[in-house]
């Protein structure tokens, strides 16, 4: 069972339920108190032992290339000052840690991934969507791995969301329960409003087979028009190993205003350099 040591993250959406925010800027770039949402899913993939970071970009996207860049001015600036460099660190990598990936056509996640066909391999990787914000000590992939590294196959993360809210997301159909992973039946895409399967949905975390760029390399356009990576997995199960790891911890979609919002706040509210003054905004509010 080979380790997984690549993962690919698709940034080339367009960002359009953030504009006008977005339209000079990458989506990815938006910061949750003072750190971008990029830097929360590369940080997250270190943490699980990722050795290879894959950004499928597209146009417009060259904040995200500038800010894992080297800043000559910046960082002589700080030092000229006697100013830390810690803050910046984790913005830093080593030759042939990242690698960008031009995807022409944004015409769904599936095709983003497949974009990365060439880099991957024949070797298991992650994905990370990185408007989908996880937090969690240790963290989501990190938990993800460790599963991984005693059953194989393919994982994503499942996470419980009210049978109220199923119809949004894709749902699990479940299998057998061990613990935290479950056996993955089937996947429903957005199911009507009382017929889901369970209350598990997939946020943006999976670990896969390079088996799955073949099949999207043929896959015909799904919902929206678009490559679906969910339609590729589907037919994944049943041929390998198919699990979901149960997250316990917080998940914030910062795809939407709301959810970012609230992912801000509630990250300050664990920082203690900030902790005091928001909380007693939020009391007088």
């Amino acid at each position: 069972m080979k380790k997984v040591r690549k993962a690919v993250f698709p940034v080339g959406g367009l960002g359009t339920r953030f504009l006008p925010a977005t339209k000079a800027m990458p989506k990815e770039m938006l910061p949750v108190v003072d750190k971008p949402l990029i830097q929360y899913a590369v940080d997250e993939a270190r943490e699980a032992g990722i050795e290879q970071m894959i950004f499928v970009t597209g146009r417009g996207k060259s904040a995200i290339e500038d800010h894992f860049d080297i800043s000559y001015e910046l960082e002589t600036t700080l030092s000229e000052r006697g100013k830390s460099l810690d803050a910046i660190e984790g913005t830093r990598f080593a030759p042939g840690e990242i690698i960008y990936v031009r995807q022409q056509d944004p015409i769904g996640l599936g095709h983003a991934i497949w974009c990365a066909r060439h880099i991957v391999g024949d070797e298991p990787f992650a994905i990370f969507l990185p408007d989908e914000l996880m937090v969690g000590s240790p963290g989501c992939m990190k938990q993800m791995v460790e599963a991984y590294d005693k059953v194989g196959g393919n994982i994503v993360c499942g996470y419980e969301v009210p049978e109220t809210e199923t119809h949004k997301y894709g749902i699990i159909t479940p299998g057998k329960v061990d613990g935290p992973l479950v056996e993955v039946k089937a996947l429903v895409e957005k199911p009507v409003q009382g017929t889901a399967p369970s209350n598990l949905m997939i946020p943006g975390r999976y670990i896969l087979q390079p088996e799955v760029m073949r099949i999207l390399e043929t896959q015909a356009r799904g919902a929206g028009n678009e490559i679906q990576l969910t339609d590729a997995m589907a037919q994944m199960i049943g041929t390998q190993p198919f699990h979901a790891y149960a997250f316990g911890g917080q998940r914030f979609d910062c795809g939407d205003k709301a959810g970012f919002i609230t992912a801000n706040i509630s990250l300050a509210l664990e920082r203690p350099d900030m902790a005091p003054t928001i909380r007693e905004y939020l009391k007088g509010v």
